[in-house]
């Protein structure tokens, strides 16, 4: 069968999510006066950084053919924060709500959302709202909630209505070139692999 994207490249990933930020996208320039000068080109993008713990060699090499296809293929795959795969407030493994975005503050990175009956936002946690991954800065519950902020702001084209997931929320994200990376024990064959990504829009 062939490979679609985005990629389940996380599921089974015997690691962990070591980084997981947003990444400004600005140019710096300093003038003859010495002042310094910020240039944006966008909003920030999600990247990562994933380590395995020690694996045996044929899992090594399993995953070491998984990530390269990906990375120079540059296929995307679905990225979450490995320590907020849930909210903060609902730890385990009960199932839970999908909310819909019930309505967005008039500077883009505040919102309220609906739902999520019982849901407590803390902050910390992630959220996927369309095709966007989102940081909550401010506690939120209810049903709708109030306004709580978020960072990013909203992208373009995130309308009321659009599905809210708190389990597992990703983002799609593709390998960055050069970074899948091997650390081979000569006397036992096990190793450790890491590699970095970066959000795709």
């Amino acid at each position: 069968m062939a490979l679609t994207e985005p990629l389940d490249l996380l599921d089974g990933l015997p690691g962990w999510a070591v980084a997981f930020e947003l990444q400004a996208r600005q140019e710096q320039s300093r003038s003859a006066a010495g002042r310094t000068r910020v240039k944006d080109f966008g909003q920030p993008l999600w990247v990562g950084s994933w380590v395995t713990r020690t694996i045996l060699p044929n899992t090594l090499d399993i995953w070491h053919a998984r990530l390269n296809h990906a990375m120079n293929s540059q296929m995307t795959f679905r990225a979450w924060k490995s320590s907020r795969c849930r909210p903060i407030a609902h730890p385990g493994n009960s199932m839970l709500p999908e909310g819909s975005l019930y309505a967005i503050g008039a500077n883009d990175n505040t919102v309220r959302v609906e739902d999520l009956p019982g849901v407590t936002l803390s902050i910390g946690d992630m959220l996927r709202i369309g095709t966007g991954l989102y940081e909550v800065l401010e506690p939120a519950s209810g049903d709708p909630t109030a306004f709580f902020t978020i960072q990013p702001h909203l992208w373009v084209g995130t309308a009321t209505g659009q599905k809210v997931v708190i389990s597992k929320p990703w983002v799609a994200m593709t390998i960055d070139p050069g970074s899948v990376s091997t650390n081979v024990s000569p006397a036992t064959g096990r190793g450790t692999l890491s590699f970095t990504a970066t959000e795709s829009r």
